[in-house]
C-alpha cells in the first residue's frame, strides 16, 4: 500500500493510463496530487486535465502508441477486455473518441465541436455533476436527460449521445447559429428566446466564448498541419463533407460579448 501510495504522489511525466476502480481508463501524459485528487494531464502542454479522486485509481500503466491524430481528445476506455491481468474481466471496451465520432456523424456534427463542448462542460469527467444538477461528460439535466432517452446519464455512449442529439436540435432551432445553440445548451432556449440571443449572463457569455474558441483553435490547429504536409486540396475536399457548424463557429465567434 505504501509503495502505490508512493507511486501516484510522485509525479509523471511519461504518456499512461489510469485504471479506475469503475472500470474506467483515462489516458494522460502526465500527473500530480492536489490534496486527495490526482490530477490527470490529458494533453502536453497541461492546458487540459481531468481531477480524479486518488482512492479511485485501482493502478497506472504504460500507454500503448497511439496513431497520428489531429484530436487532442483524452483516450478514455469504457471497461476493459478479458484480459485478466487487467481487473476487470468481461467488460467491454470503448474508446471515447469513437463515441464522439460515432454520435457526431449520426447527427452530421464537426466532432470537435462535440469535443469542444465536452471540455467546457466537463473537462472529459464521466462523473462530473455541477451544483446545478447536470451531470455526465455533457452534462445533462436530469429532466434533459429523460426526454431524450437517456437511462444513465454517467454511462458515457449514452450520455454523449444524448448530448449530441440535443445539440443538433438547438442548431436546428436556431436555424444553425452556433452562439444561440451554445447559450441555449448552457442556460436554456427560454432564456435564448426571452433576451432574443444570448443572455447577459457572464456564466453563459463565457461558456459561449470558451466553446467558440477552443472550436477554432482546433480548426486552425488543422488547417497549420494541413499546410505544412502539403495536402491542402484533400483536406479541402475532406472539409466540405463537414457540418455547416464549422462555419459557423468561424463567423460567429465575434457574436459573443464574452468571446476574446
Amino acid at each position: 500500500m505504501i509503495a502505490i501510495l508512493a507511486a501516484i504522489a510522485l509525479p509523471c511525466f511519461a504518456s499512461e493510463v489510469a485504471v479506475l476502480k469503475n472500470g474506467f481508463s483515462i489516458r494522460h501524459e502526465r500527473r500530480e496530487v492536489v490534496g486527495d485528487i490526482t490530477r490527470l494531464y490529458v494533453n502536453a502542454d497541461g492546458s487540459n486535465y481531468v481531477d480524479v479522486p486518488t482512492a479511485e485509481i485501482e493502478h497506472f500503466e504504460a500507454a500503448p502508441d497511439l496513431p497520428a491524430s489531429g484530436s487532442a481528445l483524452p483516450t478514455l476506455r469504457i471497461g476493459n477486455t478479458n484480459d485478466p491481468t487487467r481487473g476487470f474481466p468481461g467488460r467491454p471496451q470503448t474508446n471515447l473518441a469513437d463515441v464522439v465520432n460515432e454520435a457526431s456523424g449520426r447527427y452530421r456534427l464537426d466532432p470537435d465541436l462535440v469535443n469542444s463542448v465536452i471540455k467546457a462542460e466537463s473537462g472529459f469527467n464521466v462523473r462530473a455533476v455541477s451544483p446545478k444538477g447536470a451531470q455526465g461528460l455533457m452534462q445533462l439535466m436530469p429532466g434533459t436527460a429523460s426526454q431524450l432517452g437517456v437511462p444513465n446519464v454517467f454511462d458515457p455512449q449514452a450520455n454523449v449521445e444524448g448530448g449530441t442529439k440535443y445539440l443538433r436540435e438547438l442548431l436546428e432551432r436556431y436555424n444553425f447559429d452556433l452562439v444561440k445553440a451554445l447559450a441555449a445548451y448552457n442556460a436554456g432556449p427560454q432564456r435564448v428566446e426571452q433576451f432574443g440571443g444570448v443572455p447577459p449572463f457572464y456564466e453563459t457569455r463565457s461558456y459561449v466564448a470558451r466553446v467558440v474558441k477552443d472550436f477554432n483553435k482546433k480548426k486552425v490547429a488543422q488547417k497549420t498541419a494541413v499546410s505544412a504536409d502539403g495536402t491542402g486540396a484533400k483536406a479541402q475536399a475532406s472539409g466540405s463533407k463537414r457540418s455547416s457548424s464549422k462555419s459557423v463557429a468561424q463567423t460567429k465567434a465575434s457574436a459573443s460579448p464574452a468571446s476574446d
